[in-house]
């Protein structure tokens, strides 16, 4: 039987993988639990009290997650977990497609003892993992936030151009993965590029900021980000069987423009980009017979970066909304 090509990338790193992680989790200890799934450990991470829970799907490559689980905590019981690869979790052997993802994230809240009713947040791809739960287990969800969500329909016939742009971020991931491995990211980091390239970051406190910094010093982040856009089509591919999630709430938070104009993406087809964007966002809309949109007007797709406050205003709708029909 063949072995898929992002298995194989994996397998040539898993070494040196373990070793890196051990010394950084010496370095910073989880502040979670992790979770056994058999042969690997996921990291869970809950705050807060209330009903229901609302667990948190971060975007491709993010675990962006952090930045507002304190302020998510005041509302209602919260959990971040970091998907295989990210953060604190170990890698999967499985692929990265979002039918493996959502099987993860229900046997590790099972184990975890996470009881429903969730009401799920995904960010960006994350947004296909909590469709893909929602309907897979219904009677667990009461609602849903979308933020800045893809849609499969239009992701699945993207143009060339758009095309090609999603090759070069994956030869992008390569780089950055040489450069977890010399080292170079965590200088970047530490020099304070982060916060320069994406200013809005300033905004956060230092600890937060250093928990999603240290996932971006290792190798496995880049390599678990080139492994989930390799798996992309096929993600999208599984979700197109989802086109119809009934009446379940969800709320859909559009942002402005896909990137936000500046000298680090000029060369980037912005429009092409919004274009796509814009025909996503109508088919979200379609998805239940309760979809309603909040304008994310200052921000670009990094909304939990740009415009987090809106977010917060999405899982509060729901709250209200659970709260009148309970």
């Amino acid at each position: 039987m063949p072995i898929s090509i992002d298995l194989l990338f994996l397998l040539a790193t898993t070494t040196y993988h373990h070793l890196t992680t051990w010394i950084e989790n010496r370095r910073h200890k989880p502040p979670g639990q992790l979770i056994d799934m058999g042969g690997y450990k996921l990291h869970l991470y809950s705050r807060g009290e209330g009903n229901p829970t609302v667990i948190l799907d971060h975007s491709l490559g993010g675990i962006e997650g952090y930045l507002l689980i304190e302020e998510i905590a005041k509302m209602t019981k919260v959990c971040i977990y970091d998907r295989a690869g990210y953060g604190w979790s170990d890698p999967s052997p499985k692929n990265r497609s979002s039918k493996q993802i959502v099987q993860e994230l229900d046997a590790m809240l099972v184990k975890a003892g996470i009881a429903p009713p969730y009401i799920l947040v995904g960010n960006s791809f994350g947004s296909y993992n909590v469709r893909l739960y929602a309907s897979q287990f219904p009677e667990k969800v009461v609602g849903i936030v979308l933020t800045d969500g893809l849609h499969e329909a239009e992701m699945l016939n993207m143009s060339l151009t758009l095309r090609l742009l999603q090759l070069f971020f994956m030869s992008g991931f390569a780089m950055s993965m040489l450069g977890s491995m010399l080292g170079l990211i965590r200088l970047l980091g530490m020099v304070g590029m982060f916060e320069f390239i994406k200013k809005e970051l300033g905004q956060f406190p230092s600890a937060t900021r250093q928990k999603i910094k240290r996932s971006f010093y290792q190798s496995q982040h880049w390599i678990t980000m080139w492994r989930e856009m390799w798996n992309l089509e096929a993600s999208a591919k599984q979700v197109h069987q989802v086109s119809n999630l009934g009446d379940i709430p969800i709320v859909s938070i559009k942002s402005s423009t896909f990137f936000k104009r500046s000298i680090w993406n000029f060369y980037m087809p912005i429009a092409a980009a919004n274009q796509l964007r814009d025909r996503m966002h109508a088919e979200l809309l379609k998805l239940s017979t309760d979809c309603t949109q909040i304008q994310a007007t200052r921000s670009g797709h990094f909304v939990w970066v740009d415009q987090p406050e809106v977010i917060i205003e999405a899982i509060q709708k729901l709250l209200d909304k659970i709260k009148l029909v309970n």
